[in-house]
């Protein structure tokens, strides 16, 4: 009763019309709240207790006037909801988030366990045209606003009115109003996430006037939003990522390094630069194979997808060759269909392309040709393109693909789709195209794991496989430097694996330097993928010998990082969580921590400073006061709480770990397909001050779909406490039922980072360890041992 006094003593400040209500009736149906008065009809829904949906039906609409949700997958789940009605408002009461409801003016507001978050400002209030619409929140003056999909503006967004229309950005540097993907998804200071349900093209204004006030604007559609809240940015994302979907675990490989340019222009250019790799021992997983393998030219063939023979003579052969070599293929796709491809005909036989008004097949002029696009939300259509992925599937084998320019790139608002017009569809165009894939796979390889590269999607793509990049950015310091905000960005926004091409994308320009830091950032980002413009090479193994050795340093480290790395994607395909963090994810109640891109968190226990600046001798790093922090290679600490200038060099980028924390590496191995955790190298960075805490290292064959929830996997959990001035380890294996004939973890080796003398004895299982310890580095390095049963402890006396 508390809770609701101090809510009704605010809302006698929440300016209205007047305290004079007008008649409501709330009906409850389950979760749900149907609240009628003489504006229309507002659903207030509980999917949870941190998950709230408002819809608002105008009289004589419903629900059954609007297309379902794009986004939204979940559920609601059952939810202990009290209600209350005092003074003419309305009060609905979970263990998490209250909303109110006041009957005067119409207007929600939210609370999550007596914490204010925002409330209705305008309500839906149609415009001009009657079909379109905007509704306004109320914010308070000093929260930084973040999200609006994938754009350089720096962290705080607010401020700016965000176009919500998909489009590219050729050549961008330092800064990008758009950048190919689109999302109506709003993250505040305050913690909450604010999502609006409805994908057609419109407005997301972060308080563009200064007003105090987030506002959304949509051409037609639904006029539903979600505000989604917790404690902390984990749980946040953890529930928005449940309303909208998780996203699967890719297969290993794709965690590893691409050989990819725009592009290969013949079968034996694909395996002389794959041999290169070899020679040169640079790991690598997989080639990607831009737009000439269906043509010789870039202009008239788009839409063919089908092998040119003249220059792919026999493309089955060379898959299997690549295959020996440990090496996937990836095949570029386009929705565009050329008037002059091999497949016109075909598709205006089929039926399975976007229409004008008259119901003709749709046509116009665009950079590649005269084309058409895949009605892509026409079933029959989607099904006619996914059979050309089947069949290069069944017949060549490919493991991968990269859907591209599916904004779509040029979209003329007169166009037709099977669902709508081009305004309604153009930012769910991606989406639907990445879950035809996904849903593709699933019924005609259902063991396998896709990978699905994509540049264009909506809300809860991720649960489709999507893996999203940056776009086409510039070649330079300026394209390099936004890259860490994007990714940040566009993970608390559900879209974990989004990247950069390494090294950049557009323009002409050899510079090592810049190369060989975007290289060494990308050891730090979710998917290794360099890729760029042939005139200037994209792959590390065709620089000079001193820009090969230090890319191959960048790599290896990725290579050896794996265990870490894919754990991460582990804990992703089970929570949500990104594998690139904010700053804010460590200290919430940090206002400047909001700003911040430059140093963040790559999972849970590595802090990163990249180098974004070229000649840079020193890198500023921003070290969250809920740890100490300890370089990577040289055990060097930076204290928590404070910003320290970090001296640069020039074979990596600033790294540290946290203390306390147990960071796995692997044994060095070319391939995913020679990766192996039977041996592992754990790196456990001691620090006094650390808490007690528990590390997992996930494994499993890296390519099977769903092998968590069928039993196929193992786990390394480590779990450390310290007490008296020893250190306790305790190692403890767990192997899923279907397990089978995975290698295990079994035998370790140990470093014992930070310590400032050789201990007294190390102990497993009460058993003496050999071990040495260098004074100069600080570390004790234990005999390699063997973890011979289930659990096991390692003890260390000082």
């Amino acid at each position: 009763m508390k809770i609701s006094i101090l809510l009704f003593s605010l809302l006698l400040l929440w300016p209205g019309s007047g305290f004079q209500p007008a008649l409501v009736s709330a009906q409850q149906t389950g979760t749900s709240f149907t609240l009628s008065s003489d504006q229309g009809t507002h659903v207030l829904t509980f999917y949870s207790d941190a998950i709230a949906e408002v819809s608002f039906f105008p009289e004589g609409r419903s629900a059954a006037d609007y297309r379902p949700s794009e986004a939204v997958v979940m559920q609601p789940l059952p939810v202990a909801v009290r209600q209350l009605s005092e003074g003419g408002v309305q009060q609905f009461i979970t263990a998490g988030l209250t909303v109110t409801f006041r009957e005067d003016t119409g207007r929600f507001a939210f609370y999550y366990r007596g914490r204010h978050l925002l409330r209705e400002q305008g309500g839906f209030q149609p415009d001009e045209n009657e079909e379109g619409f905007r509704v306004d929140f109320l914010i308070s003056e000093h929260e930084t606003l973040m999200g609006g999909g994938s754009r350089a503006l720096g962290m705080n967004r607010r401020g700016h009115r965000l176009e919500l229309y998909n489009r590219a950005h050729y050549g961008y540097e330092t800064r990008s109003d758009l950048i190919n993907f689109t999302l109506p998804v709003v993250m505040s200071s305050e913690r909450y996430l604010l999502h609006f349900d409805n994908p057609t093209t419109g407005w997301l204004d972060l308080d563009s006037r200064n007003d105090h006030t987030i506002g959304f604007e949509a051409f037609s559609g639904r006029k539903t939003y979600h505000v989604v809240a917790g404690e902390t940015w984990a749980d946040i994302i953890q529930n928005y990522t449940r309303l909208t979907g998780l996203q699967p675990l890719p297969p290993r490989w794709a965690l590893g390094n691409f050989s990819s340019r725009f592009g290969y222009r013949n079968q034996q250019e694909v395996l002389d630069t794959i041999r290169k790799f070899r020679e040169l021992e640079v790991p690598v997983d997989a080639v990607i194979i831009d737009l000439y393998w269906f043509g010789a030219d870039m202009l008239g063939h788009m839409g063919t997808l089908d092998w040119d023979r003249e220059n792919w003579p026999d493309p089955a052969a060379m898959v299997q060759e690549l295959e020996e070599m440990d090496v996937r293929t990836v095949l570029i796709t386009e929705p565009f269909i050329l008037t002059t491809s091999g497949r016109w005909e075909e598709a205006v036989r089929e039926n399975v392309v976007v229409s004008d008004s008259l119901g003709n097949p749709a046509t116009w002029d665009f950079f590649f040709g005269n084309t058409s696009l895949v009605n892509i939300t026409k079933p029959e259509a989607a099904d006619w393109f996914w059979g050309i992925y089947r069949h290069l599937m069944n017949t060549y084998g490919i493991h991968g693909w990269w859907g591209d320019l599916g904004e779509p790139e040029v979209h003329p608002d007169w166009v037709m789709h099977h669902i709508g017009r081009a305004r309604e569809v153009h930012n769910i165009y991606g989406h639907r195209w990445g879950q035809m894939v996904h849903e593709g796979h699933l019924r005609d390889f259902p063991d396998m794991r896709p990978f699905n590269l994509m540049r264009a999607g909506y809300a809860g793509s991720q649960r489709f496989g999507m893996i999203p990049w940056t776009g086409d950015v510039s070649r330079n310091w300026g394209g390099l430097k936004p890259q860490p905000e994007i990714a940040l960005q566009m993970g608390m926004q559900g879209l974990a694996y989004i990247h950069s091409d390494l090294g950049g994308f557009a323009w002409p320009n050899k510079d090592p330097e810049l190369y060989v830091r975007w290289m060494q950032y990308g050891v730090f980002q979710p998917i290794y993928r360099p890729h760029a413009q042939d005139d200037v090479p994209s792959e590390p193994v065709f620089w000079d010998e001193h820009t090969v050795n230090l890319s191959r340093t960048a790599i290896e480290l990725r290579y050896r990082l794996m265990p870490y790395i894919y754990t991460m994607a582990f804990e992703n395909s089970t929570t949500g969580m990104p594998l690139m963090r904010p700053l804010s994810f460590e200290e919430p109640d940090n206002f400047k921590f909001y700003q911040i891109a430059n140093s963040y968190l790559f999972g849970p226990d590595l802090l990163v400073a990249p180098v974004l600046r070229q000649g840079a001798e020193f890198v500023t790093l921003h070290a969250p006061a809920t740890a100490n922090w300890y370089e990577l290679h040289t055990g060097e600490k930076a204290e928590g709480g404070r910003i320290h200038q970090i001296a640069t060099a020039e074979d990596r980028i600033p790294v540290f770990a946290r203390g306390g924390s147990v960071i796995a590496m692997a044994d060095l191995a070319q391939n995913m397909n020679t990766y192996s955790v039977a041996h592992l190298s754990l790196h456990y960075f001691h620090c006094e001050a650390a808490e007690a805490g528990r590390t997992l290292i996930y494994h499993d064959d890296g390519l099977t779909r769903d092998a968590h929830n069928r039993g196929m996997y193992e786990k390394l959990h480590v779990s450390r406490t310290q007490e008296n001035g020893q250190v306790q380890l305790r190692f403890e294996t767990e192997r899923g039922p279907n397990a089978g004939d995975l290698e295990g973890f079994s035998d370790l080796s140990l470093l014992l980072r930070n310590f400032s003398a050789a201990p007294a004895a190390v102990t497993l299982d009460g058993q003496p360890l050999r071990f040495s310890y260098d004074a100069g580095t600080r570390t004790v390095s234990l005999d390699r041992f063997t973890l011979t049963g289930s659990s096991h402890t390692l003890e260390i006396r000082k």
